[in-house]
Protein backbone atom coordinates (compact mmCIF):
# COMPACT_ATOMS: atom_id res chain seq x y z
CA UNK A 1 0.00 0.00 0.00
CA UNK A 2 1.12 3.36 -0.59
CA UNK A 3 2.48 5.00 2.27
CA UNK A 4 0.83 8.42 1.03
CA UNK A 5 -2.14 6.63 1.55
CA UNK A 6 -1.69 5.39 4.69
CA UNK A 7 -0.36 8.60 5.96
CA UNK A 8 -3.66 10.57 4.53
CA UNK A 9 -5.44 8.01 7.13
CA UNK A 10 -4.00 8.62 9.74
CA UNK A 11 -3.75 12.05 9.35
CA UNK A 12 -7.79 12.04 8.48
CA UNK A 13 -7.98 9.65 11.64
CA UNK A 14 -6.48 12.07 14.67
CA UNK A 15 -8.27 14.88 13.02
CA UNK A 16 -11.88 13.16 14.14
CA UNK A 17 -10.45 11.78 17.16
CA UNK A 18 -8.68 15.34 17.82
CA UNK A 19 -11.86 17.25 17.57
CA UNK A 20 -14.53 14.95 19.52
CA UNK A 21 -12.16 13.86 22.44
CA UNK A 22 -12.51 17.23 24.27
CA UNK A 23 -15.92 17.04 23.88
CA UNK A 24 -16.78 13.78 24.45
CA UNK A 25 -14.24 14.49 28.21
CA UNK A 26 -16.32 17.64 28.67
CA UNK A 27 -19.79 15.24 28.43
CA UNK A 28 -18.39 12.71 30.56
CA UNK A 29 -17.21 14.91 33.01
CA UNK A 30 -21.19 17.30 33.19
CA UNK A 31 -22.86 12.94 33.54
CA UNK A 32 -20.47 12.79 36.46
CA UNK A 33 -21.74 16.10 38.15
CA UNK A 34 -25.10 14.94 36.99
CA UNK A 35 -24.98 11.22 38.40
CA UNK A 36 -23.67 13.04 42.01
CA UNK A 37 -25.55 16.19 42.31
CA UNK A 38 -28.81 16.32 40.51
CA UNK A 39 -31.70 14.57 42.90
CA UNK A 40 -33.29 10.85 41.37
CA UNK A 41 -36.95 12.84 40.92
CA UNK A 42 -35.66 16.31 39.98
CA UNK A 43 -36.35 16.06 36.04
CA UNK A 44 -39.86 14.07 36.88
CA UNK A 45 -40.91 17.20 38.63
CA UNK A 46 -39.61 19.74 37.01
CA UNK A 47 -41.38 18.33 33.65
CA UNK A 48 -44.82 18.72 32.60
CA UNK A 49 -47.06 15.65 32.78
CA UNK A 50 -47.95 15.42 29.06
CA UNK A 51 -45.62 14.38 27.13
CA UNK A 52 -46.10 16.79 24.21
CA UNK A 53 -44.92 20.13 26.22
CA UNK A 54 -42.02 17.70 27.82
CA UNK A 55 -40.82 17.21 24.49
CA UNK A 56 -41.27 20.73 23.21
CA UNK A 57 -38.79 21.34 27.06
CA UNK A 58 -36.59 18.51 25.75
CA UNK A 59 -35.90 19.37 22.55
CA UNK A 60 -34.68 23.22 24.04
CA UNK A 61 -32.33 21.65 26.63
CA UNK A 62 -29.28 22.55 24.36
CA UNK A 63 -29.86 25.48 25.65
CA UNK A 64 -28.85 24.59 29.05
CA UNK A 65 -26.54 22.15 28.47
CA UNK A 66 -24.88 23.01 25.14
CA UNK A 67 -23.09 19.82 24.23
CA UNK A 68 -22.38 18.74 20.69
CA UNK A 69 -23.12 15.19 19.38
CA UNK A 70 -19.97 13.98 20.25
CA UNK A 71 -20.68 14.60 24.02
CA UNK A 72 -24.36 14.77 24.11
CA UNK A 73 -24.63 10.80 24.13
CA UNK A 74 -23.21 10.04 27.54
CA UNK A 75 -24.97 12.73 29.24
CA UNK A 76 -28.19 11.82 27.69
CA UNK A 77 -27.35 8.33 29.22
CA UNK A 78 -26.90 9.69 32.96
CA UNK A 79 -30.29 11.91 32.22
CA UNK A 80 -31.93 8.62 31.43
CA UNK A 81 -30.98 7.00 34.73
CA UNK A 82 -32.23 10.53 36.50
CA UNK A 83 -35.76 9.81 35.16
CA UNK A 84 -35.67 11.99 31.95
CA UNK A 85 -38.63 11.01 29.88
CA UNK A 86 -37.03 8.54 27.03
CA UNK A 87 -39.26 10.89 23.75
CA UNK A 88 -37.99 13.78 26.08
CA UNK A 89 -34.21 12.59 25.54
CA UNK A 90 -34.65 11.58 22.31
CA UNK A 91 -35.59 15.15 21.73
CA UNK A 92 -32.51 16.31 23.74
CA UNK A 93 -30.37 13.97 22.08
CA UNK A 94 -31.46 15.07 18.24
CA UNK A 95 -31.28 19.03 18.93
CA UNK A 96 -28.94 19.80 21.61
CA UNK A 97 -25.93 19.41 18.90
CA UNK A 98 -28.09 22.18 16.40
CA UNK A 99 -29.71 23.75 19.52
CA UNK A 100 -26.96 25.46 21.16
CA UNK A 101 -25.30 28.86 20.81
CA UNK A 102 -22.04 28.21 19.81
CA UNK A 103 -23.02 25.59 17.09
CA UNK A 104 -25.39 28.58 15.72
CA UNK A 105 -22.69 31.42 16.21
CA UNK A 106 -19.96 29.07 14.43
CA UNK A 107 -22.97 28.60 11.47
CA UNK A 108 -23.31 32.41 11.65
CA UNK A 109 -19.57 32.95 11.16
CA UNK A 110 -19.44 30.47 8.36
CA UNK A 111 -22.26 32.26 5.82
CA UNK A 112 -21.44 35.36 6.78
CA UNK A 113 -19.32 36.22 4.14
CA UNK A 114 -21.93 34.64 1.24
CA UNK A 115 -24.44 36.85 -0.38
CA UNK A 116 -27.59 35.16 -2.28
CA UNK A 117 -28.53 36.51 -5.35
CA UNK A 118 -28.84 40.50 -6.97
CA UNK A 119 -29.34 42.02 -3.28
CA UNK A 120 -26.64 41.03 -2.28
CA UNK A 121 -27.82 39.83 1.19
CA UNK A 122 -26.30 37.72 3.59
CA UNK A 123 -26.96 34.33 4.21
CA UNK A 124 -25.15 34.12 7.74
CA UNK A 125 -28.36 34.78 9.69
CA UNK A 126 -31.22 32.88 7.25
CA UNK A 127 -29.07 29.50 7.63
CA UNK A 128 -28.58 29.90 11.61
CA UNK A 129 -32.52 30.38 11.33
CA UNK A 130 -33.00 27.41 8.68
CA UNK A 131 -30.45 25.52 10.73
CA UNK A 132 -32.32 25.67 14.13
CA UNK A 133 -35.50 25.82 12.88
CA UNK A 134 -35.42 22.79 10.86
CA UNK A 135 -33.23 20.50 13.72
CA UNK A 136 -35.52 21.98 16.17
CA UNK A 137 -38.99 20.33 14.54
CA UNK A 138 -37.33 16.91 13.34
CA UNK A 139 -36.45 16.39 17.16
CA UNK A 140 -39.65 17.15 18.55
CA UNK A 141 -41.60 14.83 15.95
CA UNK A 142 -39.18 12.14 16.33
CA UNK A 143 -39.57 12.89 20.09
CA UNK A 144 -43.18 12.71 19.98
CA UNK A 145 -43.06 9.66 17.36
CA UNK A 146 -40.67 7.36 20.07
CA UNK A 147 -43.07 8.73 22.57
CA UNK A 148 -45.93 5.89 20.89
CA UNK A 149 -42.72 3.39 20.51
CA UNK A 150 -42.65 3.01 23.42
CA UNK A 151 -45.89 2.81 24.75
CA UNK A 152 -46.78 -0.11 22.60
CA UNK A 153 -42.93 -1.79 22.73
CA UNK A 154 -43.36 -5.16 25.11
CA UNK A 155 -39.94 -5.36 24.94
CA UNK A 156 -37.22 -3.00 26.60
CA UNK A 157 -35.47 -0.37 24.39
CA UNK A 158 -32.65 0.69 26.77
CA UNK A 159 -29.56 -1.19 27.41
CA UNK A 160 -29.41 -1.90 31.34
CA UNK A 161 -26.99 0.76 31.84
CA UNK A 162 -29.00 3.51 30.80
CA UNK A 163 -32.10 2.35 32.88
CA UNK A 164 -33.20 4.07 35.88
CA UNK A 165 -31.95 2.21 39.25
CA UNK A 166 -34.66 0.47 40.74
CA UNK A 167 -36.09 1.89 43.87
CA UNK A 168 -35.36 0.46 46.97
CA UNK A 169 -37.89 -1.88 48.86
CA UNK A 170 -39.29 -1.42 52.25
CA UNK A 171 -37.93 -3.95 54.43
CA UNK A 172 -41.17 -5.36 55.98
CA UNK A 173 -41.39 -6.34 59.85
CA UNK A 174 -44.54 -8.43 61.53
CA UNK A 175 -45.89 -4.90 62.56
CA UNK A 176 -44.70 -2.10 60.54
CA UNK A 177 -43.03 -1.29 57.51
CA UNK A 178 -39.82 -0.15 57.55
CA UNK A 179 -38.85 2.78 55.44
CA UNK A 180 -35.39 2.24 53.80
CA UNK A 181 -32.89 4.33 56.09
CA UNK A 182 -31.43 7.58 54.80
CA UNK A 183 -28.25 7.66 53.08
CA UNK A 184 -25.57 9.21 55.21
CA UNK A 185 -23.87 12.39 53.88
CA UNK A 186 -20.86 11.90 52.25
CA UNK A 187 -17.70 14.33 52.10
CA UNK A 188 -16.45 16.87 49.50
CA UNK A 189 -13.47 14.09 48.85
CA UNK A 190 -16.31 11.23 48.88
CA UNK A 191 -18.24 13.10 46.08
CA UNK A 192 -15.57 14.30 44.06
CA UNK A 193 -14.38 10.64 43.69
CA UNK A 194 -17.64 9.48 42.67
CA UNK A 195 -18.04 12.04 40.18
CA UNK A 196 -14.33 11.48 38.37
CA UNK A 197 -15.21 7.35 38.81
CA UNK A 198 -18.38 7.94 36.62
CA UNK A 199 -17.10 10.27 34.13
CA UNK A 200 -14.02 7.96 33.46
CA UNK A 201 -16.22 4.95 33.42
CA UNK A 202 -18.33 7.13 30.81
CA UNK A 203 -15.21 8.47 28.94
CA UNK A 204 -14.14 5.27 28.34
CA UNK A 205 -17.35 3.22 27.65
CA UNK A 206 -18.19 6.01 25.00
CA UNK A 207 -14.49 6.39 23.38
CA UNK A 208 -13.94 2.81 22.09
CA UNK A 209 -17.25 3.40 19.38
CA UNK A 210 -15.29 7.01 18.76
CA UNK A 211 -12.41 5.52 17.65
CA UNK A 212 -14.21 2.75 15.45
CA UNK A 213 -16.35 5.67 14.52
CA UNK A 214 -13.59 7.44 13.18
CA UNK A 215 -11.38 4.97 11.77
CA UNK A 216 -14.59 4.49 9.18
CA UNK A 217 -14.79 8.45 8.99
CA UNK A 218 -11.04 8.26 7.92
CA UNK A 219 -11.41 5.97 4.98
CA UNK A 220 -14.73 7.60 3.55
CA UNK A 221 -12.16 10.60 3.69
CA UNK A 222 -9.29 9.57 1.85
CA UNK A 223 -11.27 10.50 -1.70
CA UNK A 224 -10.94 13.86 -2.39
CA UNK A 225 -12.64 13.67 -5.67
CA UNK A 226 -15.93 13.48 -3.50
CA UNK A 227 -16.02 17.19 -2.86
CA UNK A 228 -15.95 18.24 -6.74
CA UNK A 229 -18.18 15.57 -7.56
CA UNK A 230 -20.93 16.51 -5.06
CA UNK A 231 -20.67 20.26 -6.13
CA UNK A 232 -21.29 19.50 -9.72
CA UNK A 233 -24.02 17.18 -8.72
CA UNK A 234 -25.73 20.05 -6.84
CA UNK A 235 -25.44 22.40 -10.29
CA UNK A 236 -26.70 19.63 -12.38
CA UNK A 237 -29.28 18.05 -10.37
CA UNK A 238 -30.51 20.09 -7.03
CA UNK A 239 -32.72 17.77 -5.87
CA UNK A 240 -30.16 14.53 -5.91
CA UNK A 241 -27.91 16.19 -4.13
CA UNK A 242 -30.50 16.53 -1.04
CA UNK A 243 -29.62 12.87 -0.26
CA UNK A 244 -26.49 12.65 -1.76
CA UNK A 245 -25.29 15.68 1.28
CA UNK A 246 -27.14 14.04 3.44
CA UNK A 247 -25.07 10.94 2.72
CA UNK A 248 -22.11 12.88 3.16
CA UNK A 249 -22.91 14.06 5.94
CA UNK A 250 -23.13 10.84 7.86
CA UNK A 251 -20.28 9.53 5.79
CA UNK A 252 -17.86 12.44 7.15
CA UNK A 253 -18.39 12.07 11.10
CA UNK A 254 -17.77 15.82 11.49
CA UNK A 255 -18.41 17.77 14.87
CA UNK A 256 -21.04 19.94 15.10
CA UNK A 257 -18.95 22.83 15.87
CA UNK A 258 -17.08 22.66 12.90
CA UNK A 259 -19.42 21.47 10.08
CA UNK A 260 -20.83 24.28 8.68
CA UNK A 261 -17.47 25.31 7.44
CA UNK A 262 -17.16 22.44 5.40
CA UNK A 263 -21.09 22.93 4.15
CA UNK A 264 -20.08 26.68 3.29
CA UNK A 265 -17.16 25.25 1.48
CA UNK A 266 -19.61 23.93 -1.22
CA UNK A 267 -19.96 26.75 -2.85
CA UNK A 268 -21.60 25.79 -6.13
CA UNK A 269 -24.68 23.71 -3.67
CA UNK A 270 -27.61 24.87 -3.43
CA UNK A 271 -28.93 26.08 0.15
CA UNK A 272 -31.54 23.34 0.78
CA UNK A 273 -28.43 20.78 0.33
CA UNK A 274 -26.09 22.62 2.72
CA UNK A 275 -28.97 23.05 4.88
CA UNK A 276 -29.76 19.24 4.66
CA UNK A 277 -25.60 18.59 5.49
CA UNK A 278 -25.96 20.74 8.58
CA UNK A 279 -29.42 19.58 10.26
CA UNK A 280 -28.71 15.36 9.45
CA UNK A 281 -25.05 15.33 10.38
CA UNK A 282 -25.66 16.15 14.44
CA UNK A 283 -27.90 13.88 14.16
CA UNK A 284 -27.19 10.65 12.54
CA UNK A 285 -23.19 9.60 11.15
CA UNK A 286 -21.24 6.72 11.64
CA UNK A 287 -19.76 7.49 15.24
CA UNK A 288 -23.23 8.49 16.53
CA UNK A 289 -24.78 5.19 15.27
CA UNK A 290 -22.19 3.26 17.26
CA UNK A 291 -22.11 5.13 20.43
CA UNK A 292 -26.52 5.03 20.40
CA UNK A 293 -25.29 1.19 21.15
CA UNK A 294 -24.51 1.70 24.35
CA UNK A 295 -27.48 3.37 25.50
CA UNK A 296 -30.12 2.30 22.93
CA UNK A 297 -31.65 -1.45 21.91
CA UNK A 298 -31.45 -1.83 18.34
CA UNK A 299 -35.16 -1.59 18.01
CA UNK A 300 -34.99 2.18 19.14
CA UNK A 301 -32.27 2.83 16.89
CA UNK A 302 -33.94 1.65 13.82
CA UNK A 303 -36.99 3.60 14.58
CA UNK A 304 -34.78 6.97 15.04
CA UNK A 305 -32.67 6.64 12.11
CA UNK A 306 -35.93 6.44 9.35
CA UNK A 307 -38.07 8.81 11.32
CA UNK A 308 -34.98 11.76 11.19
CA UNK A 309 -33.78 10.84 7.38
CA UNK A 310 -37.34 10.92 6.01
CA UNK A 311 -37.42 14.66 8.09
CA UNK A 312 -34.64 15.83 7.04
CA UNK A 313 -34.88 15.06 3.34
CA UNK A 314 -39.05 16.11 3.25
CA UNK A 315 -38.07 19.50 5.24
CA UNK A 316 -35.21 20.69 2.58
CA UNK A 317 -37.20 19.74 -0.30
CA UNK A 318 -39.54 21.54 0.94
CA UNK A 319 -37.02 24.56 1.34
CA UNK A 320 -36.11 24.07 -1.85
CA UNK A 321 -39.53 24.61 -3.59
CA UNK A 322 -40.65 27.57 -1.13
CA UNK A 323 -37.15 29.42 -0.45
CA UNK A 324 -36.55 29.59 -4.25
CA UNK A 325 -34.39 32.60 -4.42
CA UNK A 326 -31.72 31.29 -1.89
CA UNK A 327 -31.97 28.10 -3.42
CA UNK A 328 -31.93 29.00 -7.11
CA UNK A 329 -29.60 32.39 -6.62
CA UNK A 330 -25.71 32.58 -6.93
CA UNK A 331 -24.06 32.36 -3.93
CA UNK A 332 -20.82 34.62 -3.90
CA UNK A 333 -18.51 35.78 -1.52
CA UNK A 334 -18.39 39.27 -0.77
CA UNK A 335 -16.05 41.61 -1.95
CA UNK A 336 -15.49 39.00 -5.15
Amino acid sequence: MDASVIQDFVINFIAVVWQAMPFILLGALIAGILEELLPQDAISRFLPKHFIPAVLIGGALGLIFPMCECGIVVVMRRLLRKGLPLSCCVAYMLAGPIVNVIVLMSTWYAFKEFKVGPDGDSLGWPMVLLRAGMGYIVACMTGFAIHFVEKRSKTKLLTDSALPPAPAKPKLSLTVVEAPAPKPKRSLAQRLNNITSVALHDFMDITVFLVIGSALAALMRMNPEWVTAFENLSRSQPLVAIPAMMALAVLLCLCSEADAFLAASFTKASVSAKLSFLVLGPMLDIKLLLMYTRVFKWKLIAAIVPCVVIQVFVYTMAVHQIYNPLSTGTVETVGK
